[in-house]
């Protein structure tokens, strides 16, 4: 049966195709290196016919006639023009040479896929290269704070790298690092992201209007994909900054046929802290030891078996370390915490025919924590000692296929199928006492799910109409309950001029597993639990609309208006919480509601030239509603921002220096404050010695401070040297106007005095605390 269903639908697309036409394909490549080129614009100059390239660079190009003229470009690039005569099925592979700076820039990628005539609304591409020039916190390039400034996404507070994209959560982001999920994006406690940018060819972000391929979560779709590695030569590139080091190496294994790429990054606050540490103890018979920093490590071998077939082969692994040890004789006490990801996936490509091109992913992804306490005591030969571990994560193995079936112009038809296994650890301590010989285990048992998806979809043109038109399934098995859910994908786009075009979307998401967190500082004892028989799959569906237009040399403006309904939001119960508390069940603990977002964006780019950057504006509400929170009423949720704006450019002044600044302002988070306090008498009736209890009032009923800060930051890049190798330093100031933007807000109470300056008591206030001033930053680059 599934072999008929099979032929059918290739008979249907082929009957589509016509038998009378020929295609052209191949891949779109740098020509120095080899990297493919994803989403880079081939066309047919003759007809006006076209296509983009997909992820791995490949494109397919169905004509009719005698001839074509072919051009293939990208940003950045150097536009390649390639004659053809259409008597066969042809394959051609476009090399395409970088453009230079300053007056050479204005050539390069003159002819591109515009923003307005994609039909993908709600999609943002960011050139790495832009990413890289953006002010950063301590000189430490970020993809996911650069992508906070853009509009309908929101970071979670001052320095931290979540996404809260139209009304979202972070766990409602699907990050894919080369189509792994990852399930914990941040180091240092979301300050810093764990993605390289020296690692990194590209960054999409997706808020709305989800193709078929994506599913299994409701808000954001992140995809970051990893360089390949040098196809032709050796290659390498580092920096040295105030809080970490990086080094990345790229080059031919065998030469022009399987390549490498290796990137770490490591920051060493403990290294430069030793010695002042044993200075400070140089007279103390205590020694101790501090553990803290993170590291990233990123690793990819590309190999091309031949033209018809490529295996990739990628790495990711990164942790955060935060330790202490003190011993004094034979007495030693100490404990840490520990996180991070390790990420893996082995794909191969398979270009069955001109038309059709397939795709093989396995996958694994794990993410955990653990946090340990011990304590040593030795006296007279007898050693006592006792040791407290914690640990939780998640883990996945993953297998999927996907198509890409291009038959016509008028058609891009992608379809495909995938499995996981996740593998949940909620949390279980482990105790160890010598003095009594024991060692014993409380809390929540591993516990597994499987999740199958399957999907097609179609980018369908017809004259200046243009649909992509899918449907996305899903099958979640867990111990209790098997959830199915069929989720509808619909994008619309109309050309009203070749330049300008209106479009629409709709789609509904459903998402299996739910990260358990609290509104505060977002902690990596965050837990992934899964969907149960009484916890039901997050749902959603979004609808926008907007208008697309580009204009003058590399300007894109676009607006969108949105509305996304979600429901079975899941919540911690008023007062609950997962640490200290292991043997209860978590679904005892939680709540599941309602939510809603909609507003409106505005989006003002440009991405070429010698001067870049855009202009964002959010206009934005965010709601959620819990029967068993704020009285069932419905509040605001903590990232409910009404406006906010950024504006960040770029401008290479000279073909040494580089300018940049961000400027960010946002509308205060919403926070719960308490109003008032009252006593209870002990048993005696008296109140003085008994604690008051605070009361709070609605749920997020008040906000912080307006947010918003100046970044400046320059680049000078000196003249390549005979030997290949080129310097740069990076300058740059946060914060620069030193805007004291709040962190958290607490209740305290300040004398009150009579004009005559005598006291009279106290009254309550609230204060807000900074804990970014202005900071400035350097670090020294080179490439050989």
């Amino acid at each position: 049966m599934n072999n008929f269903l099979l032929s059918l639908f290739f008979l249907v697309c082929y009957a589509i195709a016509g038998v009378s036409q020929t295609t052209i394909s191949g891949y779109v490549e740098d020509a120095a290196t080899g990297e493919k080129l994803i989403g880079a614009t081939v066309l047919d100059e003759l007809s006006g016919e076209g296509t983009i390239s997909n992820t791995y660079g490949f494109f397919s190009l169905t004509l009719k006639g005698d001839r074509a003229q072919m051009v293939a470009s990208y940003l950045g690039y150097i536009s390649e023009t390639a004659e053809v005569r259409l008597e066969k099925d042809t394959k051609i592979d476009f090399k395409l040479n970088q453009g230079s700076l300053m007056e050479e820039v204005e050539i390069v990628a003159e002819k591109y896929e515009r923003i307005e005539e994609e039909t993908q609304m709600s999609k943002i591409e960011v050139p790495v290269e832009q990413i890289k020039r953006i002010p950063a916190l301590l000189g430490e390039v970020d993809v996911m704070k650069a992508l906070q400034l853009l509009p309908g996404v929101q970071s979670g507070g001052e320095g931290q790298t979540g996404l809260y994209v139209r009304g979202g959560s972070p766990d409602q982001n699907l990050v894919l690092l080369d189509g792994v999920p990852i399930y914990n994006a941040s180091h240092v406690l979301g300050i810093f992201s764990v993605f390289n940018a020296d690692a990194i060819k590209n960054v999409t972000l997706t808020k709305g209007g989800f193709p078929a391929r994506f599913g299994g979560r409701l808000s954001s779709v992140l995809e970051i994909n990893m360089k390949d590695g040098n196809m032709q030569e050796f290659h390498g590139e580092g920096s040295i900054g105030a809080i970490s080091s990086k080094l990345t190496l790229e080059g031919p294994i065998i030469k022009g046929k399987t390549s490498y790429l290796i990137s770490g990054r490591r920051t060493y606050a403990d290294l430069l802290a030793r010695p002042f540490i044993a200075l400070a103890n140089r007279n103390n018979e205590q020694d101790f030891k501090l553990g803290l920093h993170f590291y990233d490590l990123n690793a990819k071998i590309n190999h091309k078996i031949n033209d018809k077939h490529r295996l990739y082969l990628s790495l990711y692994n990164g942790s955060d370390v935060f330790s202490n040890e003190v011993s004094e004789d034979e007495f030693k006490v100490g404990g840490g915490i520990r996180w991070g990801n390790l990420i893996s996936s082995l794909r191969w490509n398979y270009q069955i025919n001109p038309r059709l091109f397939a795709n093989t992913t396995l996958t694994y992804s794990k993410y955990d924590i653990t946090f340990d306490v011990f304590q040593e005591d030795s006296f007279n030969g007898l050693t006592q000692s006792f040791s407290a571990i914690y640990q939780s994560g998640i883990e996945d193995y993953g297998a999927k296929v996907d198509f890409d079936f291009i038959p016509s112009p008028r058609h891009y038809i992608r379809f495909g199928a995938g499995t996981t296994r996740h593998r949940y650890d909620p949390g279980a301590i482990a105790f160890d006492i010598s003095v009594v010989d024991t060692t014993f285990t409380f809390g929540n048992d591993p516990f597994f799910s499987f999740e199958h998806d399957v999907y097609i979809e179609d980018d369908i043109q017809l004259g200046a109409f243009k649909a992509n038109v899918g449907l996305h399934g899903s099958i979640f098995d867990t111990d209790e309950k098997t959830y199915v859910s069929v989720q509808p994908r619909l994008g619309l786009r109309y050309l009203i001029s070749n330049k300008t075009s209106l479009k629409a979307s709709f789609s509904t998401m459903t998402q299996n597993i739910n990260l358990l967190t609290s509104e505060a500082l977002s902690l990596p004892t965050d837990l992934w639990v899964p969907s149960t028989a009484r916890i039901k799959p997050q749902r959603a569906w979004q609808v926008a609309a907007g208008f697309a237009k580009s204009f003058g040399k590399g300007f894109e403006f676009s607006t969108e208006v949105y509305y996304k309904s979600m429901k079975d939001v899941i919540s911690f119960k008023p007062g609950a919480s997962f640490l200290f508390d292991f043997n209860s069940d978590w679904q005892d603990k939680v709540t599941q509601g309602t939510g809603e977002a909609y507003g409106l964006e505005l989006f003002l780019q440009k991405k070429q030239g010698n001067t870049t950057g855009w202009i964002g504006y959010t206009l934005a509400w965010n709601n959620r509603t819990f029967d068993e929170i704020n009285g069932g009423e419905t509040f605001p949720f903590r990232y409910d921002r009404r406006h906010d704006v950024s504006v960040v450019l770029s401008h290479q002044l000279t073909k040494k220096w580089n300018l940049s600044t961000a400027w960010i302002y946002g509308t205060g988070n919403a926070i719960s404050l308490p109003i008032y306090k009252y006593s209870i008498a002990d048993i005696n009736g008296d109140f003085f010695n008994t604690p008051q209890i605070e009361s709070l009032g609605d749920k997020n009923g008040f906000r912080m401070s307006d947010y918003h800060r100046l970044d400046l930051g320059a680049e000078w890049k000196g003249n390549p040297r005979p030997n290949g190798m080129q310097f740069s330093w990076v300058f740059g100031v946060y914060n620069a106007y030193w805007h004291r933007n709040p962190y958290y807000t607490f209740a305290d109470s300040e004398a009150v005095y009579d004009e005559d300056g005598n006291f009279i008591g106290t009254e309550p206030v609230f204060r807000e605390i900074s804990i970014l001033p202005i900071i400035p930053s350097i670090s020294f680059g080179v490439k050989f």
